[in-house]
């Protein structure tokens, strides 16, 4: 596993603001609107990673994390609409001059749902992290996407079952919007019960970028009581989506189960190259916050946009 210090949220310097934010859960509002977003706190802690089930989930392995605040719900179409439609971001800043994604080739929602707290959706994980660093920006709180470890650490909340809420699949329709309730469509973030730490939708409706290179042998390499590991990318393709979505079966929606990203998910874009930014056959792939307990400077925060959005 390749690591880079700005994740390892243990390793990272605190400013100001972090050392007086409370380690408890609160609601984040997005200045010049009224939207807002609630961040739930994820105490530090230890659990086994993975699976004895499918290749790419073993081996199982010890995983030694730091304390974060993860998104209560999965960032919405009325969150990301802010930044797709922000005509002053890049203006007088020291940010590069194309900081919003150009318009998806086709209606990404496919008539399933926009405003009101629809997952926002189908955009490649460039368009998540630009997402962050836009947030940043407006915030002067540092976001990014989770590393699978803590995707996976947070959806388990304390369970060493297939699902949070343990083995019996029967009781996903009572967590989780899927091939067997969602009637192809994903719905709007919060409908259903939380896991046990706040966590709403975690598995199903839209499957949920994370930060890390998907590789089938990626657990073998990780060191025994690893802390904060992640799987830097050093290439766009293929990268890990967790959680699974509204249109899979329920086997997909287990807490271990990794997925990777796909080329064909942007096969009908007639671009070349291709857009960075949208998956124009990906509607069931959307994103969810993490903030790390302790913020990064400034200096630190650039490096790592730099470093995933580089690709």
């Amino acid at each position: 596993m390749r690591e880079i210090v700005l994740i390892a949220c243990g390793a990272i310097a605190l400013n100001a603001s972090a050392q007086d934010q409370a380690f408890e859960k609160y609601e984040q509002a997005i200045p010049g609107s009224t939207v807002k977003f609630e961040m739930v706190p994820i105490k530090e802690g230890s659990f086994m990673m993975g699976s004895a089930k499918e290749a790419d989930e073993k081996p199982q392995h010890e995983v030694d994390l730091t304390a974060f605040w993860m998104g209560a719900k999965e960032v919405t179409h009325d969150e990301y609409g802010l930044y797709l439609n922000d005509e002053t971001y890049g203006q007088n800043s020291e940010v590069d001059a194309i900081t919003r994604p150009t318009r998806p080739y086709v209606d990404v929602t496919l008539g399933m749902g926009k405003e009101g707290g629809f997952p926002a959706n189908s955009m490649k994980q460039h368009g998540a992290l630009m997402y962050c660093k836009w947030l940043y920006k407006k915030t002067g709180v540092f976001y990014r996407l989770p590393t699978e470890a803590e995707w996976e650490y947070a959806c388990r909340a304390g369970s060493k079952t297939a699902y949070p809420f343990g083995n019996d699949s029967a009781q996903l329709k009572e967590y989780a919007w899927y091939a067997a309730n969602s009637e192809n469509k994903y719905h709007k973030t919060g409908l259903k019960k939380p896991n046990a730490w706040g966590l709403y939708d975690i598995l199903g409706n839209v499957q949920e970028w994370v930060l890390d290179q998907y590789a089938e042998d990626a657990y073998g390499k990780i060191e025994k009581g690893a802390k904060d590991p992640v799987n830097t990318p050093t290439t766009k393709h293929p990268l890990v989506v967790r959680g699974g979505d509204y249109d899979d079966y329920a086997d997909k929606l287990r807490s271990a189960n990794r997925e990777p990203s796909d080329l064909i998910w942007n096969r009908r874009d007639p671009q070349i190259p291709k857009s960075k930014w949208w998956n124009a056959d990906a509607p069931f792939v959307g994103f969810r916050l993490v903030r790390p307990l302790k913020q990064p400077t400034k200096e630190e925060a650039a490096r790592f946009f730099e470093t995933y959005l580089s690709l």
